[in-house]
């Protein structure tokens, strides 16, 4: 066979490319340290490091949300915290204000003391997250949620919406907490009414009402109870009446601390009545920390001779009740918090060892054995070296050279 001079320079010239293109690919795996770098290099193991890389891009984008989240989280329980705090303070003081011996100078000044615990904690709830925005109105984070008004009132601008976040692919954390619920609806500790003293010169309370049988109950009627002695023998007698004036029981005689049973509903009065004491229950399931700070305040500020001392002892018991129906209630959110918070921290933990496992799996894949690519890249620089030094050697042949 007979071999051109050009047939060489072509062999050589694409020995020598090919070589050089090597030389090129062990460089690029050396740059990088990686030993995949496209599908051509291993098609099989590029679509299993793309599933690893796309795990490990969602670990990341969740961990920060769980930043997000432990930041708002933490800062509820320790907002709930501070608020536990302060109603602590109102309970001692209106403790304090119960004695008697006590001027109106002095209830004056511990009125003026529960006033500020109601702003205290009123700038609880009006708390900013490091976004700006508010933590307890629900969706309407740019709004105030709670405003103070001249009588001590508190009126709620927000709405119950709960701001959630996907901390992993099927858990979701709260970011926030509605200020309806953690402010306004502490469980009502007489159940579901409240009462309403017309006449109570025997000091006699509503110690229990609640709903028993919802099918029989009228929703959002009031109940009045009336107590009197009809036929003058000394026994009492209780008719029970609604919105109306429809008598719906009639109790002769009545004994006092009995069960009172009418329209699915349940009612235990403390104390012996009087004849022409008068009361009234009105639904009311929920009680709100605010008014019960108002009404601390309204019964602390009172000046002069009480009148109705009985009625007086009366609202003193049930406001120290809503109090600490707030106080449980406040900790119970606050729970709810750190709930959230244990949840955020377990989850943490499994995205970790999730993580660690995503990067063994890639690193097997991926990561390069610098000793031998460097082996590799050392074998493919000789043979482009030695095809130059051919490339050369040919170039310079002649058949002047054998003349």
């Amino acid at each position: 066979m007979r071999v051109s001079t050009n047939q060489m320079f072509m062999q050589s010239s694409t020995y020598m490319a090919r070589n050089e293109s090597d030389l090129n690919e062990q460089v690029a795996y050396l740059s990088s340290g990686k030993k995949v770098l496209t599908a051509k290099d291993d098609a099989v193991s590029y679509g299993t490091l793309t599933g690893y890389k796309d795990e490990l891009s969602n670990i990341d984008q969740f961990r920060r949300n769980i930043v997000q989240a432990e930041n708002r989280n933490s800062l509820i329980e320790g907002s709930f915290s501070s608020a536990q705090d302060i109603l602590n303070q109102v309970k001692t003081t209106f403790i304090q204000a119960n004695n008697g011996s006590m001027s109106d100078d002095d209830r004056a000044a511990l009125g003026e003391q529960l006033k500020q615990n109601l702003k205290q904690i009123l700038d609880i709830a009006n708390a900013r997250d490091e976004t700006g925005g508010y933590v307890f109105g629900g969706y309407q984070i740019d709004k105030q949620p709670f405003l103070l008004q001249p009588d001590n009132s508190v009126v709620y601008q927000g709405d119950d919406g709960i701001r959630e976040l996907k901390i992993s692919k099927s858990v979701e954390v709260p970011l926030n907490q509605s200020g309806n619920e953690a402010f306004l609806k502490a469980d009502n500790p007489i159940g579901d009414f409240v009462g309403v003293y017309n006449t109570n010169n025997s000091g006699v309370s509503v110690n229990r009402a609640v709903i028993t049988d919802r099918g029989n109950y009228v929703d959002g009627s009031n109940y009045t109870f009336d107590f009197t002695d009809v036929n003058n023998d000394g026994n009492l007698e209780l008719s029970v009446t609604d919105n109306g004036g429809v008598n719906l029981t009639t109790i002769d005689p009545y004994v006092a601390g009995q069960t009172v049973a009418f329209n699915g509903m349940e009612v235990n009065i403390d104390g012996t009545p009087l004849p022409g004491d008068q009361l009234e229950l009105a639904p009311q399931e929920d009680v709100s920390v605010f008014q019960t700070i108002k009404d601390a305040i309204d019964w602390v500020s009172r000046t002069g001779t009480i009148t109705n001392t009985e009625q007086h002892a009366v609202d003193y018991g049930h406001i120290l009740s809503d109090i600490n129906a707030s106080l449980n209630h406040i900790s119970t959110r606050q729970g709810e918090a750190g709930i959230n918070l244990q949840l955020i921290d377990s989850q943490s933990n499994f995205h970790a060892d999730n993580e660690l496992l995503m990067e063994q799996g890639r690193s097997v894949i991926e990561d390069l054995d610098f000793a031998t690519a460097v082996t590799q890249f050392e074998q493919s620089k000789v043979a482009l070296q030695a095809a130059q030094q051919t490339y050369a050697t040919l170039q310079g042949l002649s058949l002047f050279n054998y003349i």
